[in-house]
């Protein structure tokens, strides 16, 4: 008798830059989920991947660098049973598709705001990454 082993299913992290939160979960549910689930992200509007996301992350252990910002018109829609969105105070993007959604609102860490220091910055990105770890482990016992 042959085992059966069922494809991975795709998980997909959506904000509008693909910069920051989306980046953010990818990597983190990446170390979290290994491959038990094809992790992805995307942004309706990709920019680059903010260098505040790669050095909270390379605090906890997990690398950035060779992540890029990607739009979700990229994404095959056949890839995706899981689509989570990031989105808080802007609109998200739209993912068509057959796929679960849910909705993490996280306040968008990265900020044009001079007044905020070095420090503030790390300060907003950290809290992103720690209120998205925290969702993400709910997240594991759904997949074997």
């Amino acid at each position: 008798m042959t085992a059966t082993h069922a494809a991975p299913k795709g998980l997909l992290f959506l904000c509008v830059a693909n910069s920051a939160r989306s980046q953010l979960a990818e990597g983190l549910a990446r170390a979290r989920l290994g491959d038990r689930v094809v992790v992805q992200s995307a942004g309706s509007a990709p920019s680059r991947v903010n260098p505040y996301a790669v050095e909270v992350m390379r605090e906890i252990g997990v690398d950035l660098g060779a992540h890029t910002s990607k739009s979700v018109d990229t994404i095959d829609p056949a890839s995706v049973d899981t689509v989570i969105t990031l989105c808080a105070e802007e609109v998200c993007p739209v993912f068509l598709g057959g796929a679960r959604r849910l909705h993490w609102p996280t306040p968008d860490p990265a900020s044009d705001d001079e007044a905020l220091s070095r420090d503030d910055l790390l300060a907003r990105f950290r809290a992103a990454r720690d209120a998205i770890a925290a969702r993400i482990e709910t997240l594991e016992g759904q997949w074997p």
